[in-house]
C-alpha cells in the first residue's frame, strides 16, 4: 500500500495552557520547519520509508537531550533560538523530477518550511533546488551523488557527502593498489542508466580510466527502470571484463543480476556505484548470486569500534526501523544534522542567514558518524572533506577494506 505525504511532528511542546507559569519560554517557543522530500510511494517507496525513519532519529536528537559529541545533541531543540523544536514535513515526490519541483513550492509556500533536504534520486535533486533557490531556501543534498549537482551556480545549494568522481576515484585508486599486488585489473565495463545519476558516474569512470590506464571494452548506458537487460547483459558477457561496474537503483540491480544469472554469466568482479547495491533489498533478492561484491560507500557500522556513539545512534535508528544504516541512512541522518546545527548557529529562520551560516560550517569529523575528515564546503556548496570508503558484502554483511586506514579487513579479490 503506497504511503502517502504526511507531516510528522517530532517532540512536540506541549499545550502552553498545561506549562507551569514559571517556563514562558518554552511555552512561547517557535518551531523550525525543515521540508523532507522523497519517494513515498512507487518502486523507491522502501528508500523513503527508511529515509524518513534516519530523519526521526536526527530529529530526536535536535530535540532531546543526549551526551553525544555530535551537533545539536545536548540540550533540547535549537537553543539559538530559545528552544524551539523541529518539525519536520514529509513530501513525496515518487521518484519523478516534475512531481519534486511541485512539492518542493508546495513546502515553501504552504508549509513555510525554512530549509528542504533531500532527495535520494539526482534528477529529482535538480528541480528541487532550482526551486530552493528562486525562493532563496537552503537545500542540503542528503545523499544524491552526481558531480554536476553542485557546479550549476547555485548559491543555496550544499552537499555534505562525497559526489560520484569522489567516489570512483577511490575505486580506482583501489584497482591500483591491487595491480601494485600483483592482481590482474586490465578490462572494465561500465553498466549505467539513463538518467543523471548513470551518465556522471559514467562519465567520471572514463575519465579515470583513461587517466590511469585502464580498457573500457563495454559502456552500455540502459533505460532507467527498463523490463528487460537480456541484451545489455549478453553484450557484457561476450566483453567479459576483469571487472563489472554497475550504476544502477534496487529494482534495475536486482534485475541485472538476475539476468546475469539466467544467460550464465558470472562477473568475474563487481564494484558498484553503490545505489541498489548497497541496499538490503537486493540482497534479499540476489545476495547469493554475488558473494563479495564491492561497493562504494560513505559510512561503515565499523566506525562504532574507533566511536561509540556511532553505535548508540545506529541503535536508536535500528529501534525505528528495523536495521542497521547503511550508506543512504547515515547520510540522510548527517544531513539533516548539518542542517540544523546551520540553523541554530544562524539564530534565524530566514534563509539567507541560513545559507550564510552553512557557508561558515567547519565540523570536525570527529563529530560526525561518517568516516570524514570534516564538514567544511566550498564556494559551489560541495564539502570535500568527506572521504569515501569501499565495502565488500561477505558473510552477510558489509565490511570496510579501502582505504587502508578505514579498512578492518583485505580483499577478497577476486570475487569468490
Amino acid at each position: 500500500m503506497p504511503i502517502s505525504r504526511r507531516d510528522v511532528l517530532l517532540g512536540g511542546a506541549a499545550s502552553a495552557a498545561l506549562l507551569p507559569l514559571a517556563t514562558p519560554v518554552r511555552a512561547q517557543a517557535k518551531e523550525v520547519v525543515i521540508g523532507v522530500i522523497y519517494p513515498l510511494s512507487g518502486a523507491s517507496a522502501q528508500i523513503g520509508v527508511d529515509a524518513q525513519r534516519a530523519f526521526e532519529t536526527a530529529a530526536d536528537i535536535v530535540n532531546k537531550n543526549y551526551d553525544f559529541d555530535l551537533p545539536m545533541a545536548k540540550g533540547e531543540g535549537f537553543t539559538g533560538l530559545g528552544g524551539a523544536k523541529l518539525r519536520l514535513v514529509f513530501a513525496d515526490h515518487q521518484a519523478d523530477p516534475q512531481k519534486g519541483r511541485a512539492e518542493a513550492e508546495r513546502l515553501i509556500t504552504q508549509e513555510k518550511v525554512s530549509a528542504i533536504v533531500g532527495t535520494y534520486q539526482s534528477a529529482v535533486a535538480v528541480t528541487v533546488s532550482q526551486i530552493c533557490e528562486r525562493y532563496q531556501i537552503p537545500f542540503l543534498s542528503a545523499d544524491n551523488s552526481s558531480p554536476s549537482l553542485h557546479r550549476r551556480g547555485l548559491k543555496y545549494y550544499f552537499r555534505a557527502a562525497p559526489h560520484d568522481e569522489m567516489f570512483s576515484t577511490a575505486m580506482f585508486d583501489f584497482f591500483d593498489a591491487l595491480k601494485k599486488k600483483g592482481q590482474k585489473i586490465e578490462t572494465l565495463a561500465l553498466f549505467h542508466e539513463d538518467t543523471i545519476f548513470g551518465t556522471d558516474s559514467a562519465n567520471a569512470q572514463l575519465k579515470l580510466a583513461s587517466e590511469r590506464g585502464y580498457k573500457i571494452v563495454a559502456d552500455i548506458k540502459y533505460r532507467a527502470n527498463s523490463p528487460s537487460l537480456t541484451a545489455e547483459v549478453q553484450q557484457l558477457k561476450a566483453a567479459n571484463a576483469d571487472v563489472l561496474m554497475p550504476s544502477s537503483y534496487t529494482t534495475d540491480g536486482i534485475l541485472l543480476i538476475k539476468t546475469m544469472g539466467e544467460l550464465g554469466y558470472k562477473a568475474k568482479n563487481i564494484v558498484a556505484q553503490d545505489a541498489g547495491f548497497s541496499e538490503k533489498a537486493l540482497y534479499d533478492a540476489v545476495g547469493d548470486k554475488i558473494p563479495g561484491v564491492i561497493s562504494r560507500g560513505s559510512f561503515s557500522i565499523d566506525l562504532a569500534a574507533k566511536r561509540p556513539m556511532v553505535g548508540k545512534i545506529n541503535d536508536m535508528f535500528k529501534e525505528k526501523s528495523g536495521k542497521d544504516f547503511n550508506d543512504y541512512s547515515s547520510r540522510q541522518f548527517m544531513g539533516l544534522i548539518v542542517m540544523a546545527d546551520a540553523i541554530n548557529r544562524a539564530k534565524s529562520t530566514d534563509g539567507e542567514k541560513i545559507r550564510e551560516a552553512l557557508v561558515a560550517t567547519d565540523m570536525p569529523g570527529e563529530s560526525t558518524i561518517m568516516p570524514w575528515a570534516k564538514v567544511k564546503f566550498d564556494e559551489m556548496g560541495q564539502n570535500n572533506n568527506a572521504d569515501p570508503v569501499l565495502l565488500q558484502y561477505t558473510g552477510g554483511k558489509f565490511v570496510t577494506i579501502f582505504p587502508p586506514q578505514a579498512a578492518v579487513a583485505d580483499a577478497i579479490w577476486p570475487m569468490p
